[in-house]
């Protein structure tokens, strides 16, 4: 998997704060694609900080279990540190290309913005349907354009003052379109696909309490701004102020998840 998905330990302890509310709006939508219920074993893959899998061990309910897997060993400890007085949770460090877990063990895989990172998405679809047992589901969210991302417009602008940057992020968004998605699915072995969007815009109480976790050095965009030098760095929050109109009170920041579900 990408060394750049090696989220020292910072990124990891900011990421909540970046993130929590995003994700608790759309991961009930993945859950629901795939009909996850009490009792399953779900497989999270790219967990991050467990978010997501907390989400999934609310719906599987006491008679269930959640694996959450994570490339990254920084932030599978975060999500081992949130999930530790779980009896029916458990974390592993995973390459989710080449996963450790036996053929048939899980009645649901999720993977909630992870799939583009993947430098082979059609291998790691084809490892999801593996572990899946036989009638499972899968379900995958991505981010559609730049403009609906949430936080990506931020690395956008750092793409400009570090070019080495601009491959990484166009990669972010290689998945957002459906018909893509759905061929990817299908070369997987993967069937009854089904693709949805869900879009939602966020009010934050100031551009600081949007800004600030990633000025902290949270997931991969905090990491991109602390290796630039200060002036850029000064820059970037500037231009990420106006584009979004700051007044020095709320603002709004639009996201736009792809979710496609699909059955083993």
């Amino acid at each position: 998997m990408a060394e750049a998905l090696l989220f020292k330990d910072e990124a990891a302890a900011e990421y909540d704060r970046a993130f929590a509310h995003v994700t608790a709006h759309f991961m009930p939508f993945l859950l629901r694609a795939v009909h996850v219920a009490p009792g399953m074993h779900v497989l999270d893959i790219a967990t991050g900080t467990g978010l997501s899998a907390e989400a999934a061990l609310a719906a599987v309910g006491p008679s269930g279990h959640v694996t959450a897997a994570d490339v990254s060993p920084a932030m599978a400890q975060k999500a081992r540190e949130r999930l530790d007085e779980t009896p029916n949770a458990s974390v592993s460090v995973e390459d989710g290309q080449a996963l450790s877990f036996a053929d048939c063990s899980f009645d649901v895989v999720l993977c909630n913005l992870g799939l583009m990172f993947f430098p082979d998405p059609v291998r790691g679809l084809s490892e999801f349907r593996r572990v899946l047992r036989p009638g499972g589901r899968v379900a995958v969210s991505v981010n559609t354009v730049v403009e609906r991302s949430y936080n990506h417009q931020i690395n956008v602008i750092i793409a400009r003052h570090l070019p080495s940057l601009s491959e990484a992020v166009t990669r972010t968004f290689a998945l957002g379109d459906a018909s893509r998605l759905l061929s990817l699915f299908a070369e997987a072995g993967l069937a009854d696909i089904e693709t949805q969007t869900a879009r939602h815009t966020f009010v934050l109480s100031s551009f600081d309490a949007y800004y600030g976790p990633f000025e902290r050095g949270g997931a991969s965009t905090g990491q991109a701004l602390a290796a630039l030098p200060e002036e850029i760095r000064r820059a970037v929050r500037e231009e990420v102020r106006r584009d979004l109109a700051d007044n020095g009170g709320p603002i709004e920041v639009e996201a736009e998840y792809r979710i496609t579900s699909a059955r083993r």
